[in-house]
């Protein structure tokens, strides 16, 4: 399973289903090890998703940060993804060592279970590819999976609904404005971090989000009186 026999899989797979695939070449190891980063912090053991691991580009990645107790589920919904990484686990020298706390789970991740689930969402989405109803499913999704103090990290390439836009008809435009406004919403409200990747094809910026505190770190509601008070105070 070398370099340029993942590539070709990764090319054949973007020319079938391009707006589920989102690039023609897999994540560059700098793109991969940005997009694993919130897990080289000590840490305790925690449950790991992965969203759109494609070839297993960054499931290396986040394999070589995994400890002990540590879980992750890759989750893909190109079937081709799947079996190769069903495979990749099973001969690939980072991956075995982790292979029995790795889970291949073929699903699109709107449709995945439960509330609170992961500790870290990291995700290989073409966001800018998908209808913006799509678009919005998969944030409430991430929103729904991640525990409260969580970390989702995503990437998006650089400008690259700016550089679209001059090239596609008025409905894309129009398409790619939304599901702008949609990310920036997200962005805005929720981001903590953002770092840039130069080494990859496109560049590409990855960003870093927590849709609710810790529970620790969560202000104690204030009732009665004392809300009209402390809202009074805060004008």
């Amino acid at each position: 399973m070398g370099f340029w026999s993942e590539c070709g899989t990764f090319l054949k797979e973007s020319r079938r289903h391009f707006r589920a695939t989102g690039a023609v070449l897999p994540s560059s190891r700098f793109l991969a090890k940005t997009l694993a980063s919130p897990l080289s912090a000590a840490r305790p053991p925690c449950k790991i998703l992965e969203v759109g691991p494609g070839t297993g580009a960054v499931t290396r990645a986040i394999a070589r940060r995994m400890i002990p107790g540590d879980t992750l589920d890759a989750v893909e919904l190109n079937p081709r993804f799947v079996e190769r990484l069903r495979l990749t686990l099973l001969h690939d020298p980072v991956l075995i060592v982790r292979r029995q706390q790795i889970r291949v789970v073929q699903s699109a991740v709107q449709d995945l279970p439960g509330e609170g689930v992961y500790d870290h969402i990291i995700s290989g989405l073409p966001l800018n590819n998908f209808p913006v109803a799509v678009v919005r499913e998969i944030f409430k999704a991430y929103s729904r999976l991640l525990k409260p103090g969580g970390v989702l990290t995503y990437f998006e390439y650089v400008l690259i609904r700016q550089l679209k836009s001059p090239f596609v008809g008025r409905r894309e435009r129009r398409r790619l404005y939304r599901v702008g406004r949609v990310v920036s919403q997200y962005i805005r409200t929720y981001q903590v971090r953002r770092e840039q990747v130069l080494m990859n094809v496109p560049p590409a910026i990855v960003r870093h989000l927590h849709f609710k505190p810790a529970a620790h770190l969560r202000k104690p509601e204030v009732k009665g009186r004392k809300a009209v008070k402390a809202r009074s105070a805060a004008r």
